[in-house]
């Protein structure tokens, strides 16, 4: 009898060097005041009727399409409906770069998924800085980002929370004109609707931004995100993504969630969340166990904590917040904004770590 081969042996050979994207749920912690993935505190009430699942659904229902265009301000053929922004980030790096050729440029520290997507593609990673970003001039970036296929800026910027002007990115976009496409991951968008480059598609045929009903919306389950772009970029697209990637169920919900009333409800808890970062930044500011604080925009604080062994006690005291290696430290932590008594319970710990500096 012929021995079967390994699985591993029937992997290609850049498999076995992947690192899988280490997501907020996929880490084995346990407690009951949950602020480690930036998602709402608010419930959603969701009433659906279903009598035709034994149908396929729309790939890109028009109603949710029609919404969201809408929503953001732009023509429903700019849109593209997925799943989450993830989806979006993959299909824009299956799409637009030839394995084992070419590169996407990304501004570090950032989301990790623009980099595990362009590994798992075979795709190279141009790892620039958030300092260039933000600091650099134009001319600066423009030559570190030369021939990148796709130039990723998360904005605001996970975790630091750092806001790119949106003169910046249409000076940037420009210049990248005929050369690469700029992809505006906007997933916070709501947290700091000012700084939207959603007005700038009208200008622009090489500029992708990517949203999400993740965040503000109250919908992480929901697993839905849009890519808005010009017709010229989306085609290709549609003959890559899957042929049906939105079911009924997320339809239906996504549709509610785009009516006015919600969106205006939504607006409505960013507010309340907003103010609730402030409160949340007062306290670290006053906290003798805090290093650094990272106050950008988003619904989360990102900190350097004097001693990461401070986590301890959170732990002990049910609370599951966000640890992170940044800047070469491993002392830094990423707090969502949670509701009214979550951060009660954040400040109940900062009392208690505070007491032990």
């Amino acid at each position: 009898m012929t021995d079967k081969p390994a699985q591993d042996t029937l992997l290609p050979g850049n498999i076995e060097a992947l690192t899988a994207y280490s997501s907020a749920k996929s880490e084995k912690v346990s407690g009951n005041i949950w602020l480690n993935a930036n998602e709402s505190p608010y419930v959603k009430d969701v009433n659906i009727i279903l009598s035709d699942l034994n149908r396929y659904p729309d790939p890109q229902p028009a109603p949710v399409i029609d919404a969201y265009a809408d929503y953001a301000g732009v023509s429903s053929e700019q849109v593209i409906m997925t799943r989450g922004a993830d989806e979006g980030i993959d299909l824009l790096v299956r799409t637009y770069c030839e394995p084992a050729t070419d590169n996407i440029a990304l501004f570090l520290p950032t989301y990790g998924m623009y980099k595990v997507t362009a590994d798992t593609h075979n795709v190279a990673v141009n790892g620039l800085s958030q300092d260039l970003l933000l600091s650099g001039t134009v001319e600066d970036i423009i030559k570190a980002v030369s021939g990148s296929k796709l130039v990723f800026i998360c904005n605001p910027n996970n975790p630091t929370g750092s806001i790119t002007p949106v003169e910046k990115i249409a000076q940037v976009t420009k210049a990248l004109a005929g050369k690469a496409i700029v992809v505006v991951d906007e997933a916070y968008i709501e947290f700091s609707e000012s700084n939207s480059c959603a007005l700038l598609l009208k200008d622009f045929d090489n500029l992708v931004i990517l949203r999400t009903l993740s965040k503000a919306f109250a919908l992480a389950g929901l697993r839905t995100g849009f890519m808005l772009g010009d017709k010229s970029i989306l085609t290709p697209i549609r003959k890559v993504i899957a042929p049906y990637p939105v079911s009924t169920v997320v339809a239906q919900i996504a549709e509610k969630a785009l009516n006015s009333d919600a969106i205006t409800q939504m607006r409505r808890q960013v507010t309340i969340l907003n103010k609730a970062k402030l409160t949340l930044l007062s306290w670290l500011e006053q906290s003798p166990a805090v290093n650094n604080i990272l106050s950008g925009d988003g619904n989360f604080v990102t900190l350097q904590l004097k001693d990461k062994s401070c986590l301890s006690f959170a732990a002990q005291m049910g609370l599951v917040m966000r640890p992170f290696n940044l800047y070469g430290q491993d002392n830094w932590l990423r707090i969502s904004i949670g509701n009214e008594q979550d951060l009660k319970s954040v400040k109940d710990w900062l009392d208690v770590i505070s007491a032990q500096v």
